[in-house]
């Protein structure tokens, strides 16, 4: 039980590490929860930044929440068998997004977890669910946002699709709970994306 409760605080803190906020000072001087949308994640810190910096924090990001799935949760597998290695790789993916949402050296607030979700989907997908759910997921995503042009309406219809998906491809109950669950996270990360967008004052990123 000590190791999954010391992967489940490891994950968070790796999710807590504050990609963009680091990126913001270490390029501008800058603080970049006071600029753009004032998110600290990949799409503003593409506005604020800079192409380069903004796919730096999109990789880094996905990145954080798929070496927490992958590879510490191998990690911790070794060492215990308390519970399924599905559902403990799942906690560890949860932990990480939460890091990032509520980032504890931000006073708990960050990003919007899309990334960090990719993340953990990639992750899965190396090690549970396959290829072909995680390229579904990719599309949705790709299809709404050249459609629509604004990250929040694509990450948020992605995010919805999670589930669906997820049963389509008859994955097991915990991974579509889990699939539930990502969506509510998204959802509600970008509850003020959404207002904006039905008053018409969402940006388009071009």
């Amino acid at each position: 039980m000590q190791w999954i409760i010391l992967g489940i605080i490891a994950s968070y803190l790796i999710g807590s590490v504050p990609t963009a906020y680091i990126f913001g000072r270490l390029l501008k001087g800058i603080d970049i929860r006071k600029f753009g949308s004032g998110n600290v994640g990949a799409t503003n810190a593409l506005r604020v930044l800079g192409k380069g910096p903004g796919a730096a924090v999109l990789i880094l990001d996905i990145l954080k929440d798929f070496i927490v799935v992958v590879y510490l949760g191998d990690f911790i597998i070794a060492r215990s068998a308390l519970i399924s290695t599905e559902a403990l790789r799942i906690i560890l993916g949860l932990s990480c997004i939460s890091g990032h949402n509520w980032t504890v050296f931000l006073q708990f607030k960050g990003g919007k977890g899309v990334a960090t979700t990719v993340g953990v989907l990639l992750g899965l997908s190396v090690k549970i669910v396959g290829v072909k759910l995680i390229l579904a997921i990719a599309l949705t995503w790709f299809v709404v946002f050249l459609i629509a042009r604004i990250v929040s309406v694509a990450s948020v219809a992605t995010g919805i699709a999670i589930p669906i998906y997820m049963l389509i491809f008859k994955q097991s109950l915990i991974l579509i709970l889990s699939g539930a669950l990502l969506c509510i996270f998204i959802i509600l990360r970008h509850v003020s994306n959404l207002k904006r967008f039905f008053q018409g004052k969402e940006k388009r990123l071009f």
